[in-house]
């Protein structure tokens, strides 16, 4: 029984998105080919059966269509600066209601890991077992706290958590950077829950 309402309520919530687009493209067409503009009614319907084309077609392509300077830009967020040139080796996100998680890979340059290594390492604890950490989303309120960065080192990664808090009824920010040890690559998660 379950089962079928779970399917009831997913086919729905295709549904209803797709036939308020058509409704809307329709009205916009008919309204003013009423009143005799077909052309100014072709040219609105046009524009925004265009702009729900483009939502549909970024929500599911969002992964192919992450730059160098999308990942740059959520690294600067963390005060992290890539000087060299980088490669994305990997990217991928996913959602569900109330749920988004991206994360990436980048290959970076010898010289920016020893960078990203310091900074990390010069504002951490000394080498801790992860499992000793408390978990950073504890350490404030969830929505009203201040910002808090955590960074350590484990005998095989630095990492830095970041957790903002943006108000009620809105997902804090809460983002995870590591770098291995043992390879010059640095991983990026984004989690909102």
């Amino acid at each position: 029984m379950d089962e079928i309402v779970l399917k009831i309520i997913l086919f729905l919530a295709v549904l209803i998105p797709i036939a308020f687009c058509v409704w809307l493209i329709y009205i916009l067409y008919s309204i003013p080919k009423k009143n005799g503009q077909k052309i100014t009614g072709l040219i609105l319907s046009s524009i925004v059966g265009l702009f729900f084309i483009y939502i549909v077609f970024s929500m599911f392509f969002e992964d192919k269509l992450f730059s160098k300077d999308d990942a740059k830009n959520l690294l600067e967020k963390q005060n992290i600066i890539l000087n060299d040139d980088f490669e994305i080796s990997e990217n991928k996100s996913m959602s569900g209601i109330g749920d988004y998680y991206h994360t990436f890979t980048l290959k970076i340059s010898e010289a920016d890991k020893t960078k990203i290594v310091m900074e990390i390492g010069n504002n951490s604890n000394s080498i801790v077992d992860e499992k000793s950490v408390p978990e950073i989303t504890e350490l404030t309120d969830r929505h009203f706290g201040q910002k808090i960065i955590q960074n350590y080192e484990t005998k095989d990664k630095y990492v830095r958590k970041t957790f903002e808090p943006n108000g009620k009824d809105i997902a804090p920010t809460y983002q995870v950077v590591t770098v291995e040890k043992s390879k010059n690559e640095i991983i990026f998660e984004d989690i909102d829950e």
